[in-house]
């Protein structure tokens, strides 16, 4: 496998494409893929034309990214606009892209869309399933987990990564998208075959500590909503573990305070803690929560600063470099953008340390309203404050 990337802040969407797209393709033959990351400032259909003028015919697949890229330029951002491609070249590999708006269920959805990628790769869609060595996916934020479980419905337990679309302001303006198709709701996959082996290695980490302070889930509604720990309401429980009052983490003060100390749960095994992000701290003293939950577990309030959000990305990388059984061609690196928030104006210090620690790597880093790896044996799952960082190739 080879990869390459390119970027452009250019204002016209289409001349974005073309640009980035051009700069990706340059020294490729072969290209069997590219990852496309944007702002949501541009216009997404004609961005996506502009990408395919410089790489005709080539699948594409992305979202909209949170305030930027990062690439071994550096933090790529503008109010006007950006867009990063990362693409995927090599005899070796094989690529089945497809995608679709939500229909009436996410997890049907996830079903058509995984029988119309193996499709896309000239596999049999039915009867044996050729089932590809790894995945990627995006998604909304929202139903994550039931496009997953309708996805693994047809091609079983396979390793995955990848993340949700995110906006600039968590209002809903983001998109995820192939090279046919543009939506704010709805589900896309890339399924890889490769035939050189050990040509994927995922680390899915949150890079926090775990503290004394946890709970039982005692009460969720809808999958997403927190309202009991441990008998009391949420928010007042979690307040207890700060020292704060529940009147400083109602509404969208609950978001900014948990960056640093969210909350996590265990698998199974105890091989990973599943970062949980409080998104909003509602009246009745319930919190709104960026992944699902389920009641009868455990919830622990994790521990961390905004130096060592920064510190963690060069760490993963490095920690990526050496599980992967041989120098990677390509990193792909998704990095949640609630952690970017919190990191503000020192992103440049994460874009030096992924640089250092990635060498002469090409990369490509997103920022996500959700993460999506695994660890060791453990089930597929979907995280948020996390780092789903990869290695191609």
């Amino acid at each position: 496998m080879q990869t390459n990337v390119g970027s452009s802040v250019n204002p016209d969407a289409y001349v974005a494409g073309s640009q980035a797209g051009a700069a990706a393709a340059a020294g490729l033959a072969g290209v069997k893929l590219a990852f496309v990351y944007s702002g949501v400032q541009y216009d997404q259909a004609e961005l996506l034309k502009g990408v395919a003028s410089a790489l005709p015919g080539v699948p594409l697949i992305g979202n909209t990214s949170f305030t930027g890229v990062i690439t071994p330029e550096g933090y790529i951002s503008s109010d006007d606009g950006f867009v990063g491609v990362f693409a995927l070249a090599g005899d070796s590999l094989t690529v089945g892209v497809a995608g679709s708006a939500k229909g009436p269920c996410a997890r049907e959805t996830g079903v058509g869309v995984a029988k119309a990628a193996l499709q896309a790769a000239g596999k049999p869609s039915s009867g044996k399933i050729d089932a590809p060595d790894y995945f990627y996916m995006v998604a909304p934020p929202g139903e994550e987990e039931f496009f997953l479980k309708g996805i693994e419905e047809v091609i079983g337990r396979v390793p995955f990564f990848g993340g949700s679309a995110a906006d600039n302001s968590i209002s809903g303006e983001w998109s995820l998208f192939t090279d046919d198709l543009v939506t704010p709701d709805g589900v896309a996959v890339a399924f890889f075959w490769d035939s050189e082996p050990g040509t994927f290695t995922n680390v899915f980490t949150g890079a926090y500590a775990e503290t004394d302070k946890y709970g039982v889930i005692t009460k969720v509604k809808d999958n997403r909503t927190l309202v009991e720990i441990d008998g009391v309401p949420a928010v007042q429980k979690y307040a207890e573990w700060r020292g704060m009052s529940p009147s400083q983490l109602l509404g969208g003060d609950l978001l900014v305070a948990t960056i640093t100390n969210p909350l996590g749960v265990k698998d199974r095994l105890g091989d990973l803690v599943a970062i949980r992000h409080p998104m909003n701290g509602n009246d009745d003293l319930s919190m709104a929560v960026g992944a699902n939950l389920a009641e009868k577990t455990v919830v622990i309030m994790m521990d961390g600063s905004v130096d060592k959000l920064i510190e963690s990305a060069g760490e993963t990388v490095r920690e990526l470099l050496a599980k992967a059984p041989k120098k990677p061609a390509g990193l792909h690196l998704v990095h949640c953008g609630g952690r970017r928030a919190a990191i503000d104006a020192r992103i440049g210090e994460v874009a030096d340390g992924i640089k250092a620690a990635a060498g002469d790597i090409p990369f490509i880093v997103v920022f996500t309203f959700g993460e999506y790896g695994f660890e060791d044996d453990g089930n597929n799952t979907t995280g948020g404050l996390m780092l789903s960082f990869s290695a191609l190739g």
